[in-house]
């Protein structure tokens, strides 16, 4: 199809140009992300994110351990940018997401590092943490488009997002996979310095569904199109997921399609913070799958102790 992926259109009619000439012009009072650090990163000043001009890059490869309709047979096209707009406690990839681990690439680079996932035959290019450099990113898409790119973008972000910044992605990406990650601002200022976290996060998921709609699959049931909600399940609760079921409910879909994540361990600094310096345990995980079944959420997958597993969101009952 001539407009699929959406960015292919977006190319033709130069609309793509537009949207690299505006966000580049946010990075001269850096105003891609809720933080508003107002540096100058068109001549490599760096704020919170610590990247100035040049994207970083820890690694590019087809990864086979996303949801099954991200990654399906061949593996996801993924890019691991380095750095964040978050600085949780408890981050599993510290070692790039907090430490910098990685290359700066130009966007001539990350172009080739597109051609050469789509090459291996990568269902997608899974952008990963991709917020602080998604003017960048534009640049290299257009570059790569204009060689032949045309596998869909996964926008792969952990939600801390401005509203605005996605509304210029609308007509670019095809698939998001966001996290909501806390329903309460205290908790997510606590964890992850990042205040506000869920009027951003509950705003942005809301424009994110606008512009994908529910999700559509192919016949080899790799995702096409559309939202998928990732939500990680923290100990004590922290994370807030009765709330955040009732607002994706209410606000979102009840066919939207959430990924439960059992996995957290505490990983890098979650060792200073008692109350999540543990795994969940089984009793946690299960109240969150009881919130799903409360707010008649119908799609998705959670996890036990074999991995991934599909539900119909009606009396769902697994373990750890």
């Amino acid at each position: 199809m001539q407009d699929y992926p959406k960015y292919l259109k977006s190319l033709r009619n130069s609309d793509l140009d537009k949207k690299i000439e505006e966000t580049y012009s946010l990075l001269k009072n850096c105003q891609i992300c809720p933080r508003k650090c107002r540096v100058n990163r068109l001549n490599n000043e760096k704020g919170f994110c610590k990247v100035g001009l040049k994207p970083i890059v820890c690694s590019y490869m087809p990864h086979h351990g996303e949801e099954p309709p991200i990654s399906g047979a061949k593996g996801s096209g993924t890019i691991f940018f380095s750095y964040c707009n978050l600085r949780c406690a408890y981050c599993q990839n510290y070692q790039f997401s907090q430490k910098g681990e990685g290359q700066e690439t130009s966007p001539e680079e990350l172009s080739g590092f597109m051609l050469s996932l789509q090459k291996m035959g990568c269902h997608n290019i899974n952008l990963v943490t991709p917020t602080h450099c998604m003017p960048q990113i534009l640049k290299a898409l257009k570059m790569a488009a204009e060689k032949g790119l045309n596998i869909p973008l996964v926008y792969n972000t952990s939600g801390y997002e401005l509203p605005g910044i996605i509304r210029i992605l609308d007509g670019i990406v095809d698939i998001y996979l966001t996290d909501m990650r806390y329903a309460d601002n205290k908790n997510s200022i606590k964890y992850s310095q990042a205040p506000e976290y869920p009027d951003y996060n509950q705003e942005s998921v809301k424009e994110m569904y606008r512009q994908v709609g529910e999700s559509q699959f192919g016949d080899d049931g790799v995702i096409k199109k559309g939202l998928i909600i990732r939500h990680l399940v923290l100990p004590q609760d922290i994370c807030g997921s009765d709330k955040i079921m009732r607002f994706i409910s209410e606000k979102i879909s009840k066919k939207v399609y959430i990924s439960l994540m059992s996995q957290y361990q505490p990983y890098y600094q979650a060792y200073k913070y008692k109350e999540i310096s543990r795994r969940i345990n089984k009793t946690e995980y299960q109240n969150a799958i009881d919130c799903l079944n409360k707010y008649g959420l119908e799609n998705g997958w959670i996890q036990d102790s074999q991995g991934l597993e599909r539900f119909a969101g009606v009396n769902i009952k697994r373990n750890v």
